[in-house]
Protein backbone atom coordinates (compact mmCIF):
# COMPACT_ATOMS: atom_id res chain seq x y z
CA UNK A 1 0.00 0.00 0.00
CA UNK A 2 1.44 3.06 -1.13
CA UNK A 3 1.88 6.21 0.71
CA UNK A 4 1.11 9.81 -0.41
CA UNK A 5 2.35 13.36 1.26
CA UNK A 6 -0.32 15.78 0.39
CA UNK A 7 -1.49 19.65 1.09
CA UNK A 8 -5.15 20.27 2.32
CA UNK A 9 -5.99 23.86 0.96
CA UNK A 10 -9.65 26.47 1.11
CA UNK A 11 -10.24 28.51 -1.09
CA UNK A 12 -12.95 30.79 0.75
CA UNK A 13 -14.51 27.21 1.65
CA UNK A 14 -13.71 25.18 -1.62
CA UNK A 15 -11.32 22.40 -0.21
CA UNK A 16 -8.66 20.72 -2.37
CA UNK A 17 -6.04 17.96 -1.74
CA UNK A 18 -3.20 18.86 -3.63
CA UNK A 19 -0.23 16.57 -4.76
CA UNK A 20 3.25 17.15 -5.62
CA UNK A 21 3.80 15.52 -8.64
CA UNK A 22 6.79 17.16 -9.85
CA UNK A 23 8.72 14.03 -10.23
CA UNK A 24 5.85 12.71 -12.75
CA UNK A 25 6.19 9.59 -10.86
CA UNK A 26 2.26 9.59 -9.20
CA UNK A 27 -0.15 8.18 -11.57
CA UNK A 28 -3.72 8.00 -9.07
CA UNK A 29 -6.49 6.15 -10.40
CA UNK A 30 -10.16 7.47 -10.70
CA UNK A 31 -10.88 5.55 -7.70
CA UNK A 32 -7.89 6.50 -5.79
CA UNK A 33 -8.91 10.06 -6.42
CA UNK A 34 -12.36 9.74 -5.12
CA UNK A 35 -11.16 7.84 -2.22
CA UNK A 36 -8.63 10.84 -0.74
CA UNK A 37 -11.83 13.50 -1.72
CA UNK A 38 -14.39 11.00 0.33
CA UNK A 39 -15.08 13.28 3.33
CA UNK A 40 -16.36 10.00 5.46
CA UNK A 41 -13.02 7.56 4.77
CA UNK A 42 -10.62 9.71 2.95
CA UNK A 43 -9.15 13.42 3.67
CA UNK A 44 -12.30 15.20 2.61
CA UNK A 45 -12.58 17.72 -0.52
CA UNK A 46 -14.19 19.27 -3.43
CA UNK A 47 -11.58 17.76 -6.01
CA UNK A 48 -7.72 17.28 -6.15
CA UNK A 49 -4.90 19.49 -7.33
CA UNK A 50 -1.48 17.46 -8.75
CA UNK A 51 1.02 19.93 -8.88
CA UNK A 52 3.16 18.94 -12.62
CA UNK A 53 5.94 19.92 -14.59
CA UNK A 54 5.18 22.91 -16.89
CA UNK A 55 6.91 21.34 -19.85
CA UNK A 56 6.95 24.51 -21.43
CA UNK A 57 8.78 27.72 -21.32
CA UNK A 58 5.71 30.32 -21.00
CA UNK A 59 4.58 28.64 -17.27
CA UNK A 60 6.64 27.80 -14.15
CA UNK A 61 4.11 24.46 -13.24
CA UNK A 62 1.25 22.23 -15.13
CA UNK A 63 -1.74 22.45 -12.67
CA UNK A 64 -4.27 19.11 -13.33
CA UNK A 65 -7.74 19.42 -11.45
CA UNK A 66 -10.15 16.46 -10.68
CA UNK A 67 -13.34 16.64 -9.12
CA UNK A 68 -14.10 14.51 -6.03
CA UNK A 69 -15.85 12.04 -8.33
CA UNK A 70 -12.26 11.32 -9.55
CA UNK A 71 -12.96 13.32 -13.10
CA UNK A 72 -10.32 15.58 -14.59
CA UNK A 73 -12.26 19.00 -15.25
CA UNK A 74 -10.28 21.72 -17.48
CA UNK A 75 -10.41 24.10 -14.72
CA UNK A 76 -11.18 25.52 -11.11
CA UNK A 77 -10.90 29.17 -10.05
CA UNK A 78 -10.36 28.53 -6.35
CA UNK A 79 -8.35 25.47 -7.00
CA UNK A 80 -6.49 27.45 -8.94
CA UNK A 81 -5.60 29.88 -5.97
CA UNK A 82 -5.03 27.00 -3.95
CA UNK A 83 -2.57 25.72 -6.57
CA UNK A 84 -0.61 29.44 -6.94
CA UNK A 85 -0.36 29.47 -2.93
CA UNK A 86 0.76 25.80 -2.69
CA UNK A 87 3.99 26.62 -5.27
CA UNK A 88 4.59 30.02 -3.74
CA UNK A 89 8.63 29.43 -2.61
CA UNK A 90 9.17 26.82 -4.81
CA UNK A 91 11.96 26.98 -7.67
CA UNK A 92 10.74 28.33 -10.59
CA UNK A 93 8.15 30.26 -9.03
CA UNK A 94 8.79 34.35 -8.20
CA UNK A 95 8.42 35.86 -5.07
CA UNK A 96 5.71 37.99 -6.10
CA UNK A 97 3.88 35.84 -9.18
CA UNK A 98 3.95 32.66 -10.62
CA UNK A 99 2.66 31.02 -13.65
CA UNK A 100 1.17 27.91 -15.03
CA UNK A 101 -0.53 25.99 -17.81
CA UNK A 102 -3.92 24.37 -17.60
CA UNK A 103 -6.48 22.52 -20.50
CA UNK A 104 -8.05 25.79 -20.11
CA UNK A 105 -5.02 27.90 -20.79
CA UNK A 106 -2.35 29.74 -19.69
CA UNK A 107 -3.03 30.60 -16.16
CA UNK A 108 -0.93 33.65 -13.67
CA UNK A 109 -1.44 33.79 -10.09
CA UNK A 110 -0.59 37.29 -8.11
CA UNK A 111 0.15 37.42 -4.32
CA UNK A 112 -1.33 39.83 -2.54
CA UNK A 113 -0.94 39.23 0.91
CA UNK A 114 -3.56 37.00 2.60
CA UNK A 115 -5.67 36.97 -1.32
CA UNK A 116 -3.83 35.10 -3.95
CA UNK A 117 -5.33 37.22 -7.44
CA UNK A 118 -5.89 34.84 -10.63
CA UNK A 119 -5.95 35.69 -14.35
CA UNK A 120 -8.44 34.10 -15.59
CA UNK A 121 -8.58 32.78 -19.75
CA UNK A 122 -11.32 34.78 -21.37
CA UNK A 123 -14.55 33.47 -21.07
CA UNK A 124 -16.57 31.64 -24.19
CA UNK A 125 -19.68 30.16 -25.34
CA UNK A 126 -21.95 33.16 -23.39
CA UNK A 127 -25.62 32.77 -24.13
CA UNK A 128 -27.80 35.45 -22.69
CA UNK A 129 -31.69 35.37 -22.45
CA UNK A 130 -32.58 31.91 -22.65
CA UNK A 131 -35.44 30.66 -21.77
CA UNK A 132 -36.58 26.95 -20.79
CA UNK A 133 -38.41 24.54 -18.34
CA UNK A 134 -36.26 22.25 -16.60
CA UNK A 135 -39.75 20.97 -14.57
CA UNK A 136 -40.95 23.93 -12.51
CA UNK A 137 -42.24 26.29 -14.75
CA UNK A 138 -40.39 27.97 -17.50
CA UNK A 139 -37.24 30.16 -16.10
CA UNK A 140 -34.88 33.04 -17.74
CA UNK A 141 -30.85 31.52 -17.40
CA UNK A 142 -27.83 32.54 -18.76
CA UNK A 143 -24.67 30.53 -20.14
CA UNK A 144 -21.10 31.28 -20.24
CA UNK A 145 -18.08 28.79 -20.29
CA UNK A 146 -15.15 30.27 -17.82
CA UNK A 147 -13.05 27.42 -18.37
CA UNK A 148 -15.79 25.23 -17.52
CA UNK A 149 -19.50 25.59 -18.41
CA UNK A 150 -21.54 27.80 -15.99
CA UNK A 151 -25.57 28.29 -15.73
CA UNK A 152 -26.37 31.81 -13.95
CA UNK A 153 -30.11 32.06 -12.44
CA UNK A 154 -31.24 35.20 -11.04
CA UNK A 155 -33.11 35.03 -7.99
CA UNK A 156 -34.75 37.73 -5.27
CA UNK A 157 -33.81 35.24 -2.60
CA UNK A 158 -30.23 33.25 -2.62
CA UNK A 159 -31.07 31.80 0.70
CA UNK A 160 -34.45 30.19 -0.31
CA UNK A 161 -33.16 28.24 -3.51
CA UNK A 162 -33.85 24.90 -3.53
CA UNK A 163 -30.54 24.33 -4.59
CA UNK A 164 -29.99 20.64 -4.79
CA UNK A 165 -32.31 19.46 -6.54
CA UNK A 166 -32.96 22.65 -9.28
CA UNK A 167 -29.16 22.38 -9.56
CA UNK A 168 -29.22 18.65 -10.16
CA UNK A 169 -32.17 18.99 -12.57
CA UNK A 170 -30.30 21.68 -14.84
CA UNK A 171 -26.83 19.78 -14.57
CA UNK A 172 -28.21 16.59 -15.97
CA UNK A 173 -30.44 18.59 -18.89
CA UNK A 174 -30.07 17.25 -21.98
CA UNK A 175 -29.50 20.70 -23.13
CA UNK A 176 -26.21 20.33 -21.62
CA UNK A 177 -24.40 17.29 -23.16
CA UNK A 178 -21.26 17.71 -21.18
CA UNK A 179 -23.23 18.63 -17.71
CA UNK A 180 -22.68 22.05 -16.21
CA UNK A 181 -22.20 23.67 -13.06
CA UNK A 182 -25.68 25.67 -11.82
CA UNK A 183 -24.87 29.27 -10.41
CA UNK A 184 -28.00 30.96 -8.72
CA UNK A 185 -27.27 34.97 -8.17
CA UNK A 186 -29.06 37.24 -6.14
CA UNK A 187 -27.86 41.05 -6.75
CA UNK A 188 -27.46 43.09 -3.57
CA UNK A 189 -26.29 46.34 -4.91
CA UNK A 190 -24.10 47.60 -7.84
CA UNK A 191 -20.90 46.32 -6.43
CA UNK A 192 -22.24 43.11 -4.82
CA UNK A 193 -23.85 39.85 -5.28
CA UNK A 194 -24.70 36.68 -3.14
CA UNK A 195 -24.21 33.12 -5.16
CA UNK A 196 -24.30 29.72 -4.42
CA UNK A 197 -23.32 27.06 -6.86
CA UNK A 198 -24.07 23.68 -7.27
CA UNK A 199 -20.75 22.28 -9.15
CA UNK A 200 -21.01 19.03 -11.70
CA UNK A 201 -18.34 16.42 -10.53
CA UNK A 202 -19.05 16.85 -6.80
CA UNK A 203 -22.86 16.78 -7.57
CA UNK A 204 -23.63 18.60 -4.81
CA UNK A 205 -23.66 22.53 -3.50
CA UNK A 206 -20.26 23.81 -2.52
CA UNK A 207 -18.72 26.38 -0.22
CA UNK A 208 -17.28 28.62 -3.19
CA UNK A 209 -16.77 28.12 -7.01
CA UNK A 210 -14.33 30.06 -8.26
CA UNK A 211 -15.46 30.19 -11.92
CA UNK A 212 -18.98 30.21 -10.83
CA UNK A 213 -18.80 33.51 -9.09
CA UNK A 214 -16.49 34.57 -12.32
CA UNK A 215 -19.29 33.65 -14.65
CA UNK A 216 -21.97 34.91 -12.55
CA UNK A 217 -20.04 38.29 -11.86
CA UNK A 218 -19.42 38.46 -15.60
CA UNK A 219 -23.19 37.97 -16.62
CA UNK A 220 -24.23 40.42 -13.98
CA UNK A 221 -22.22 43.06 -16.00
CA UNK A 222 -23.88 42.29 -19.27
CA UNK A 223 -27.14 41.36 -18.13
CA UNK A 224 -27.75 43.78 -15.40
CA UNK A 225 -25.23 46.46 -16.67
CA UNK A 226 -23.05 46.61 -13.57
CA UNK A 227 -19.51 47.66 -13.63
CA UNK A 228 -16.54 45.17 -13.08
CA UNK A 229 -15.13 44.93 -10.13
CA UNK A 230 -17.65 42.60 -8.57
CA UNK A 231 -17.50 41.80 -4.87
CA UNK A 232 -19.28 38.30 -3.99
CA UNK A 233 -19.90 36.68 -1.01
CA UNK A 234 -20.39 32.86 -1.20
CA UNK A 235 -21.81 29.58 0.69
CA UNK A 236 -18.98 29.44 2.48
CA UNK A 237 -19.35 33.62 4.12
CA UNK A 238 -16.11 34.89 2.41
CA UNK A 239 -15.84 37.27 -0.44
CA UNK A 240 -14.28 36.82 -3.82
CA UNK A 241 -13.62 39.67 -6.02
CA UNK A 242 -13.94 39.69 -9.82
CA UNK A 243 -12.77 42.07 -12.22
CA UNK A 244 -12.52 42.04 -16.08
CA UNK A 245 -12.92 44.37 -19.07
CA UNK A 246 -15.88 44.19 -20.86
CA UNK A 247 -15.89 44.12 -24.67
CA UNK A 248 -19.44 43.90 -25.66
CA UNK A 249 -19.92 40.49 -24.38
CA UNK A 250 -16.07 39.51 -24.36
CA UNK A 251 -13.72 40.36 -21.43
CA UNK A 252 -10.15 40.80 -21.09
CA UNK A 253 -8.06 40.64 -18.11
CA UNK A 254 -10.98 38.66 -16.27
CA UNK A 255 -9.30 38.49 -12.56
CA UNK A 256 -10.71 36.64 -9.73
CA UNK A 257 -8.86 37.22 -6.01
CA UNK A 258 -9.61 35.91 -2.39
CA UNK A 259 -8.42 33.89 0.19
CA UNK A 260 -6.32 30.72 -0.19
CA UNK A 261 -4.83 28.81 2.45
CA UNK A 262 -3.01 25.78 4.10
CA UNK A 263 -5.73 23.65 6.30
CA UNK A 264 -3.35 20.78 7.24
CA UNK A 265 -0.73 18.74 6.04
CA UNK A 266 0.18 15.04 6.43
CA UNK A 267 0.35 11.65 4.55
CA UNK A 268 -2.33 8.95 3.51
CA UNK A 269 -2.25 5.47 2.63
CA UNK A 270 -4.52 4.62 -0.70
Amino acid sequence: MDSVPFVKMSGAGNDFVVIDNRSGNRALTRQQIEHLCDRHNGIGADGLLAVEPAGSAEADFRMRYYNADGGEAEMCGNGARCFARFVQGMPRAKADRVRFLTPAGLISGEYLGADVRVNLTAPTETKLQQRTDFGWGEIDYHFMNTGVPHVVIYVADAEKVEIVPQGRAIRRSAIFPRGTNVNFAQVVDDRNLIVRTYERGVEDETLACGTGVTAAALLTHLVKGVALPLHVKVRGGDVLTVGGVGEGESFREVTLAGPAVEVFSGEIRI
